[in-house]
């Protein structure tokens, strides 16, 4: 059983820095296309990032283009969502989800695709 387990959210003044961590366990990550989510109060799920299997392709929601990068260490099962520049707008419920794939070079953007996902974890930019 795959599980993900997010980590690293907080409260973080406008203009600060978070960096997310979703632990894979249950099989190796390099087996995953990984994508980020998040759902604020009382609005739909949607899509902030999503990197390829093999780490070599990436992309981004507009919202988080130029502040939003997602790298990931297949040795450590971990994938990661660096935030920059942190707006009000971007308080959320973060969630990281997995997509078993056999194609390494593709990315996933939508929320269907994913089989697996995690907990959440809350991100509030407030001053």
């Amino acid at each position: 059983q795959v599980q993900l387990v997010e980590s690293g959210g907080g409260l973080v003044q406008p203009g600060g820095s978070l960096r997310l961590s979703c632990a894979v366990s249950g099989r190796t990550s390099n087996d995953y296309a990984m994508g980020w989510f998040r759902q604020a109060p009382g609005k739909e799920r949607e899509f902030v990032a999503a990197i390829s299997a093999n780490g070599g392709v990436t992309y981004y929601a507009d919202s988080g283009k130029g502040r939003f990068t997602i790298p990931r260490h297949n040795a450590k099962n971990t994938v990661y969502l660096q935030m920059n520049s942190l707006k009000p707008e971007d308080t959320a419920v973060y969630y990281c989800a997995a997509k078993l794939t056999y194609y390494s070079s593709v990315y996933y953007y939508t929320g269907q695709e994913y089989d697996y996902w995690g907990q959440g974890t809350q991100v509030t930019v407030s001053s």
